[in-house]
């Protein structure tokens, strides 16, 4: 199940409330309009709890994890372009609240959003929401953090695409499955939804649609089966989707289908439209870059235990980090490593380059060509480079090494380029050597 928070006032008056039947005089279309400019308010609240059962080791039984969870999130949201079928393309976001705690097995794991990075513009791509931030680089868990919530647009899929009535029933849109469940592929099952009645509640008048069914498919953790259960609200009047309510059961199966562990939850998701937020205006976003491009779609990688900062495009993923090391791979083979060092352990070019050239040797790498070491930038933050090209193993590669040296301390860098975008690697390898920041000594 998807993550998010509710507002408990309009929970508890529906809750309250005994609505009486209205019967429809004629079809009625719940479908919601989107189209750029649109604004809306999003609140959305999850609890959950389950069990985990880990792998077994030697001699031992397999102990299961208990595993709870709930999270906080609001936002104001800005369509900023859609597609010719009308589908949502890309949003602007300003979120006011992001809280999501997780406990397994006693320890607690917190995930937020920095306050600097809560304006955000969300693509849609392929059923998945892919953010960046005009005002500064995402964190990959700000990026999992965003892509793991729901996008409400699609939740349209709950409503049928054709004028109903009271007693009408259809199925939900693969799409609006997805952002329910958090499923990269449906492999069975469906959710059945029914037009349950018309209720008014202050003078304004909802409509009301449960749905319910079992599906099964895969998400990021494996083989996945889960149950739904829910209901949502149409408000008639204001043509949009006011209210979600689901509980679910969410079980992570192995291979041959066994249990590995279940959660079940709640999700409540509750959406006011036609709000106006400050920091979504015409004047607030003029000037600000609402398109994706090589600077606003860095991300940051930060590891303070260590002392080391920098910035990676999204080809590239941090692979591992080993004690000093952290290892980068990017999408097509290159590869690139970086060890930080203590000032007095930073090597100078020449020696750099020596001691690359001897390790090369002594992997039967043939040298073709070198480029010795130059300086690219002068203290504070010095940066010096050279390179290698060889053939190692019968495969010709370019091996691009950089020194970078701060007052904390230091680090070095070879890279492993490939041919294939060779010219597009290297930049890329030298846009993250020079955004390498010493955080502490």
């Amino acid at each position: 199940m998807k993550q998010g928070m509710a507002r408990q006032t309009f929970v508890t008056a529906l809750c309250l409330f005994s609505p009486a039947f209205v019967a429809a005089a004629e079809p009625v279309r719940l479908q919601e309009s989107f189209k750029p400019g649109y604004e809306y308010h999003v609140s959305v609240r999850v609890d959950l709890a389950g069990k985990l059962t880990l792998p077994p080791e030697k001699d031992k039984p397999a102990a299961p994890l208990n595993v709870t969870g709930e999270s906080a999130i609001e936002y104001d949201e800005r369509i900023l372009a859609t597609a010719a079928d009308g589908e949502v393309e890309r949003t602007a976001r300003i979120y006011r609240r992001v809280d999501l705690q997780r406990k397994v097995a006693g320890r607690t794991q917190n995930s937020t959003l920095r306050p600097s990075v809560r304006r955000l513009v969300v693509m849609r791509l392929k059923n998945v929401e892919v953010p960046f931030s005009p005002d500064g680089p995402l964190l990959w868990d700000e990026i999992d953090l965003i892509r793991t919530d729901v996008f409400t647009p699609a939740l349209n899929g709950l409503l049928g695409e054709k004028p109903v009535q009271p007693g009408d029933r259809w199925t939900a849109t693969n799409a609006a499955v997805q952002e329910l469940t958090d499923l990269e592929r449906i492999e069975e099952g469906t959710l059945a939804c029914r037009f349950d009645e018309i209720t008014t509640l202050d003078g304004r008048r909802y409509a009301r649609v449960s749905f319910s069914g079992a599906v099964r498919g895969v998400n990021e953790d494996g083989p996945n089966r889960q149950e739904l259960d829910g209901y949502c609200f149409f408000d008639l009047e204001s043509k949009h989707l006011s209210y979600v309510s689901l509980r679910g059961v969410s079980y992570l199966l192995d291979s041959a289908g066994k249990e590995l562990g279940r959660n079940e939850g709640r999700f409540v998701l509750t959406r006011r439209a036609a709000s106006s937020a400050k920091d979504l205006t015409d004047d607030a976003l003029r000037g600000v870059s609402l398109e994706p491009n090589g600077d606003n779609t860095q991300l940051l990688y930060d590891n303070a235990e260590l002392g080391v900062r920098f910035l990676y495009p999204r080809n590239w993923r941090v692979a591992g980090v080993h004690g000093s090391q952290i290892a980068l791979d990017e999408t097509t083979g290159s590869g690139l490593l970086i060890t930080a060092e203590s000032s007095n352990r930073v090597p100078t070019a020449q020696q750099f380059f020596d001691e690359s050239r001897t390790y090369l040797g002594q992997q039967k790498a043939k040298i073709l060509r070198t480029d010795p070491p130059r300086r690219m930038t002068g203290p504070p933050n010095e940066v010096d480079h050279f390179t290698l090209d060889a053939d190692v193993m019968n495969q010709r590669v370019l091996m691009d090494y950089f020194i970078v040296r701060q007052a904390q301390g230091g680090a070095t860098m070879a890279a492993r380029v490939l041919p294939t975008r060779l010219s597009e690697t290297r930049k890329e390898v030298e846009r993250i050597a020079r955004s390498v920041t010493i955080t502490k000594r």
